[in-house]
């Protein structure tokens, strides 16, 4: 089992993260906002623009071991539930570093987590672009399965 990071050690995680989001930030567009909660746990956003999908955040949250890094994909799906979930399932053979999930109120979820010891600017920055490539990849697709009498409703009228 990995140690336990004192409070110290902690601290200088938190700045660090804070630094590299910022520099993450100042260079690449898609990225809109970076904020951290000040209440709770330790907790980072990013908020980036898409293309698919209007907005993906991307929550980063600090524990004792790992950072763990997740954004919310879509709502439970309204039909084709067992398609939707096979679909999910199949996709996360193909991801690295990430997997869907379902969440509070069933909605879809893809996270993953890093351990403290090998976090660096570069795994920040590929666990987000992991988490947003993968919401602009499947994001309609997924949609359409799992809402597909509302899209079916568009192409008749």
């Amino acid at each position: 089992m990995s140690d336990l990071f004192d409070d110290a050690a902690m601290a200088r995680v938190e700045h660090q993260i804070d630094e590299w989001l910022a520099h993450l930030q100042a260079h690449n567009l898609a990225i809109l906002a970076v904020d951290r909660s000040v209440e709770g746990d330790i907790r980072w956003y990013v908020r980036m623009q898409g293309e698919e999908k209007e907005f993906t955040t991307v929550w980063l949250t600090l524990g004792q071991r790992t950072l763990r890094y997740e954004t919310y994909v879509m709502p439970a799906p309204e039909e084709n539930a067992e398609m939707l979930y096979e679909s999910l399932l199949r996709r996360n053979e193909k991801l690295v570093g990430a997997h869907f999930s379902i969440g509070a109120e069933d909605a879809i979820f893809l996270r993953g987590e890093l351990p403290i010891g090998t976090i660096t600017e570069s795994e920040i920055d590929r666990a987000i672009g992991t988490l947003y490539s993968t919401v602009e990849q499947y994001f309609k697709g997924f949609l359409q399965i799992g809402f597909a009498s509302r899209f079916n409703s568009r192409i008749s009228d």
